[in-house]
């Protein structure tokens, strides 16, 4: 079974083009559901708009990615009139999809986390507070910190925060490559440069 991370971001672009990322996002989720691909929103980095995303990351786990991931990696572009400015000219929008194999990023240790119990604050009654029930982990290599307090046994929430932890890892790690790649998303303009592999008209 394969994993991929896929990542959806307007650049530097206006507010036309965090309402793409959603509207992209929307398009890939309907897809992969038609196409028996699994794909989990991770993170939503919302946009100044409703209904804007900045950036959008996601995974996709099955066995037949590699079409599905190739139709969607590089230049998006989208063409419709502005929703926000009733008069703009413009109608060419551009978003980017970067993918990267979950293989090639930091391989995934739970022997890098530390985790320390505490008691669970907020409501629950005595009970909640008499046993060291809440789970704090740390990712020593990165400091990221997690807690879960979802129930009151420990070792589920052990679960639950090793699960989030990793997660947000995978996030993290991510982000960093696609730092790496900033100088390719430095202005709006290279991304608009770029030949689109797939340009979507629309009615808005």
């Amino acid at each position: 079974m394969k994993k991929m991370m896929i990542q959806i971001t307007s650049g530097k672009g206006p507010a036309e083009c965090c309402r793409v990322v959603a509207r992209v996002q929307n398009l890939m989720l309907k897809q992969a559901k038609q196409q028996g691909i699994q794909l989990e929103v991770l993170e939503n980095k919302a946009g100044g708009l409703n209904g804007t995303l900045l950036s959008a990351t996601m995974m996709a786990t099955g066995n037949n990615l590699d079409a599905f991931v190739k139709e969607w990696t590089g230049t998006i572009q989208w063409i419709a009139q502005s929703p926000y400015r009733k008069y703009h000219k413009r109608k060419n929008w551009f978003v980017g999809v970067s993918v990267f194999d979950v293989k090639e990023l930091m391989q995934w240790n739970p022997k890098d986390v530390k985790l320390e119990t505490c008691r669970s604050s907020g409501p629950g009654g005595q009970n909640v507070n008499k046993v060291e029930t809440a789970v704090r982990g740390t990712h020593l290599p990165s400091g990221l910190q997690v807690m879960a307090m979802d129930t009151r046994s420990q070792l589920e929430n052990k679960k639950l925060c090793l699960a989030r932890l990793e997660a947000k890892i995978m996030i993290w790690q991510t982000e960093q490559l696609i730092e790496q790649q900033q100088s390719q998303w430095q202005e709006h303009n290279a991304l608009k440069r770029g030949n689109p592999v797939k340009t979507i008209r629309a009615v808005i």
